[in-house]
């Protein structure tokens, strides 16, 4: 393809909005090539300077040597032909080039002195300041462990005073924080270094270059809270960026000195392909060696049998490889690289510091990185009653075989496992098993199924009830041989083998309703209504609860067979859908629940009721129902169900802040109990709760460990939702490739014509985070894709937004034809919006002053004026008084610049006297007022109002 000169320029100012990295490099190194061709030395010179920066930046410095050499040469051939920005760039350039040279063992350090006297003849020739050339001596006295000399530059450094080439305030103090580290004490560092973080910093390294250097003085000093933040803000901003690869070793040792190995192995998983494309031995070494540790320590713990995947490369395949050989294999290759370095450079230092990576003991057991982390190593599980505390005094235990059996029973039929169980072992201490007649005998071996099966031990359960019924056989006790048989079908139907197990419970059921009392055939019409549940068949199963329930009248005098036949019917109706039923249904199981000693199996209705409530709308009664099933239950299922209930119901409240709290209890619940899949769908609520309270680098850690669960578990709409949460989030840590990156896994999710407005809704937020970050040119192919995708799907006004911004974005893009063209589709497909509805009538006011600000970009003002007149009265006629405001102020310049100042000072006084006096619009209007004044020769009352609003002349 061919490129004219102006193309050329455009790429390149093009590749600057480009992401640091491979992209940008292909761009600007394609810009350089056809430079070349063409023969433009002002675009050559142009481009090598960008590259020299993109080289630095996107992890590939060794390429930056030969263009800054090349650049330097070109300087000094003609210093004349160049800007005084270019030789600001040049001295800056430096800077680079010497930090780079340091982290090549093959370079010989005599060529880096070499180029530092360049750097300092070249600065005092400008008349500059040496507050930047002390910077690059002191850092070469550190790379090689001269204390003395480092001693020395450091103290020169803080002499000299800064200008224009010094680093930036976060990246200075934080080199000057290294070498406090190194040779003075923590605190020093600490206190010169981190109050820059409570400012504002703009360069590129920062905050997570002192947010890293910070790590180790923070843990030494005992402040552990600001060591984990810095920690995960810092290796937040790192972790995408190839050029920190070596930066990245330090929060891999954070993780070792703080007990975070685990997480220090998915370091160390996601950043080991990176070694196949490191941007410098040093950063080989540095980070071979802190991942060595972190395997170490990973094995030392136990965990020595666990692999990690190395991708493949040129001579090497992929592989699973055990920690303890990769550990190995590191800390050769960094001890390797240690000694090349230091033949280099003469003395052990580098070897020295490696040795101490390798060797770092732990400076705390544990430091959680979360609430979650927190929570969950606080977390240990409720200790049931012990045999000698049971629940009732033995002393009042009944003196018979058979009584003891049924106060058991009784007690696990109300969800007293605890009580139930130490009854039992009261009656295997006084009653030996050979002694117990054969009714006897079946009846606890019923027993023992079932507190094996409240404990999921379902292979002994099994065991159990078959013994049980053919004891009931062998008696001849039909009913209760059934009852067991009904048991141990839904026992079945909870496994793989859910067909045999239904046929058990069924034909158990047909022949309790031949042969039992009320009590027997309600139980088999609710183990029946169980098990069509777990078959995905609510409506047959609720039908055998109204069966059940049918038998009313005659079960009035058993409140707990009442509750037990409300409640699963108000599961049933909840799971239909009828909503007001069931939070009736769950009123009246709590009703007889209550009758019956409110025993703790009443939490599961309270459940119930909670859900109900939280389907009809009623957030704030759900979420104080949840917290009643958390006081009340004694399960801890239930509990963490009431939590999780509560949690969300609170988010859907509007009260996020609260919702925290329950919600973290939820994830360390469900995490420590080895249940991910339910912890990943509490983790994305957590992370909408962190969310909503403006913590945004909370949501973005649950939602991150989410993720990628919802996906293993097939959950595609949850999964797609935790990355539309991810998109927002990452936008607000201003981190929009990432943001990017998510948007554009659901474009691709949201396949199919039923998803085309998603789809497009995707694309517009793409296009706006685009925009905000001055990637014109790719913003406008987003807004066009939303508005044709908008179009498809006849969403009209939808389309008109993104074919507006579609044209502003091509206006800063500065392809004004085609900006024109795009506001001109825009009106067409506006004269289709409804009249009558505020938000058409909106957007149509807003096209037509967006439309203005193209047009005079396009240098069409009468056009343009037209629409800005426009803008105002559609913004008047639905009430928005603000952007009317906007508009009058665009309407006024229009007519200043058609030469009209007459006709535009009305309308300026007419802003000056509607708009609040704390409204931006006011001071905007008044600066414009002055200059029309001065137009119409009025020049006293121009300045009296600049006096009167603070103005400058200008």
């Amino acid at each position: 393809m061919g490129y004219t000169e102006d193309d050329l320029w455009h790429l390149l100012v093009e590749a600057r909005g480009v992401p640091y990295g491979a992209g940008q490099i292909a761009l600007v190194e394609q810009v350089v090539q056809h430079a070349d061709a063409a023969g433009s030395d002002r675009l050559r010179f142009a481009a090598r300077m960008m590259a020299t920066n993109a080289y630095t930046y996107g992890g590939e410095p060794a390429k930056a040597f030969v263009t800054f050499s090349w650049c330097l040469a070109e300087y000094d051939r003609d210093p004349a032909s160049r800007s005084r920005e270019d030789e600001r760039l040049l001295l800056w350039h430096f800077k680079y080039v010497i930090n780079a040279l340091t982290k090549f063992p093959e370079v010989p350090l005599e060529r880096t002195y070499a180029v530092v006297d360049d750097m300092q003849r070249r600065y005092q020739a400008g008349g500059h300041s040496l507050h930047a050339v002390y910077r690059q001596r002191w850092g070469l006295a550190y790379h090689v462990g001269d204390a003395d000399g480092a001693r020395e530059w450091y103290e020169r450094w803080n002499a000299a005073p800064r200008d224009e080439n010094s680093d930036c305030p976060g990246c200075d103090p934080g080199a000057k924080a290294l070498h406090l580290i190194q040779y003075g004490t923590d605190e020093e560092a600490v206190a010169l270094a981190a109050p820059l973080l409570t400012g504002q910093l703009s360069c590129h390294e920062q905050p997570q270059s002192i947010l890293t250097d910070l790590l180790l003085p923070y843990l030494r000093t005992g402040r552990l809270a600001e060591a984990a933040d810095a920690h995960r803000r810092g290796y937040r901003l790192m972790r995408g960026n190839l050029a920190d690869l070596g930066y990245i070793a330090e929060h891999l040792m954070f993780c070792a000195w703080t007990g975070n190995v685990a997480r220090g192995l998915e370091i160390v998983q996601r950043h080991l392909g990176w070694l196949d494309r490191s941007p410098s031995p040093w950063a080989t070494m540095r980070f071979s060696a802190a991942a060595a540790r972190v395997l170490d320590g990973l094995a030392a713990s136990g965990r020595g049998g666990l692999t990690v995947h190395r991708p493949a490369t040129a001579g090497r395949e992929a592989a699973d490889v055990p920690v303890l050989r990769l550990a190995g294999e590191l800390a050769d290759q960094a001890r390797e690289l240690a000694a090349r370095f230091d033949a280099r450079n003469g003395t052990g230092w580098q070897g020295q510091r490696v040795a101490e990576m390798l060797a770092a003991e732990p400076l705390v057991e544990y430091l959680p990185l979360s609430d979650v982390d927190g929570r969950r190593r606080r977390m240990t599980p409720v200790p049931a009653p012990q045999p000698d505390a049971p629940a009732v005094d033995p002393a009042d235990y009944p003196d018979d075989p058979a009584g003891l059996l049924d106060l058991a029973e009784r007690f696990f039929r109300e969800h007293r496992t605890a009580a139930a169980g130490a009854v039992w072992r009261h009656f295997d201490q006084r009653y030996p098993a050979d002694a117990l007649s054969p009714l006897v005998a079946a009846r606890r071996a019923d027993g023992r199924g079932m507190l094996a099966a409240s404990a999921d031990r379902h292979a002994e359960a099994e065991r159990a009830w078959w013994e049980a019924a053919d004891g009931y056989a062998q008696v001849g006790d039909e009913v209760r041989r059934q009852v067991t048989m009904s048991r141990l079908g839904a026992l079945l139907c909870g496994s793989d083998r859910y067909d045999e197990g239904l046929a058990m419970v069924e034909e158990a059921n047909r022949r309790l309703m031949e042969l039992g009392d009320v009590e027997r055939r309600v139980g088999a019409e609710l183990r029946l209504a169980y098990v069509l549940g777990l078959g995905d068949r609510p409506a047959e199963g609720l039908a055998a609860v109204e069966r059940a329930a049918g038998q009313a009248p005659t079960i009035a005098g058993d409140a707990l067979l009442a509750a037990e036949v409300a409640m699963r019917r108000a599961q049933f109706l909840l799971t239909l859908g009828r909503v007001p039923e069931a939070a009736e249904s769950a009123t009246t199981a709590l009703e007889c629940f209550g009758a019956a000693g409110d025993p703790p199996v009443a939490a599961i209705a309270w459940l119930l009721r909670a859900h109900a409530q939280a389907e009809l709308g009623e957030y704030a009664a759900a979420a104080e129902t949840f917290g009643t099933v958390v006081g009340r239950s004694t399960d801890d299922e239930v509990i963490l169900a009431g939590q999780h209930g509560r949690g969300r119901a609170l988010l859907a409240a509007g009260d996020p802040r609260r919702a925290v709290e329950p919600l973290v209890e939820t994830v360390a619940g469900f995490a420590a109990a080895g249940d991910e899949a339910t912890a990943a769908f509490a983790r994305y609520d957590l992370a909408a709760a962190y969310q909503g309270c403006g913590q945004a680098l909370d949501a973005a850690e649950a939602a991150e460990e989410a993720l990628p669960v919802l996906e293993r578990l097939g959950a595609r709409d949850a999964a797609d939702r935790c990355r539309y949460l991810l998109a927002a989030v990452y936008r607000d840590l201003d981190q929009p490739d990432e943001a990017l990156a998510q948007l554009d896994q659901l474009v691709t999710n949201l396949d199919g014509y039923d998803n085309l407005a998603g789809r497009s809704q995707m694309h517009e937020e793409a296009g706006h985070i685009l925009y905000h970050r001055d990637r014109d040119a790719a913003a406008a192919v987003r807004f066009g894709t939303a508005a044709d995708g908008y179009r498809d799907a006849g969403l009209t006004l939808d389309e008109v937004r993104a074919r507006r911004w579609a044209a502003l974005a091509l206006r800063w893009a500065d392809r004004l034809d085609e900006a024109v063209a795009a506001l001109e589709s825009a009106e067409t497909r506006a004269e289709g919006l409804p009249t009558d509805e505020p938000a058409a009538t909106w957007e149509r006011a807003m096209l037509a002053f967006d439309g203005a600000r193209v047009l005079i970009a396009a240098e069409r003002f009468d056009a343009a004026l037209d629409r800005a007149a426009a803008s105002g009265t559609g913004f008047r006629s639905i009430g928005a008084f603000g952007e009317a405001l906007q508009a009058d102020v665009l309407h006024a310049e229009l007519l200043f610049r058609c030469d009209r100042p007459a006709e535009a000072e009305p309308v300026l006084r007419a802003v000056l006297g509607t708009a609040p006096r704390d409204w931006p619009v006011r001071q905007n209007a008044a600066w414009l007022l002055a200059g029309v004044l001065e137009a119409l020769d009025r020049g006293a009352e121009a300045a009296a109002l600049r006096e009167e609003y603070g103005l400058d002349e200008a």
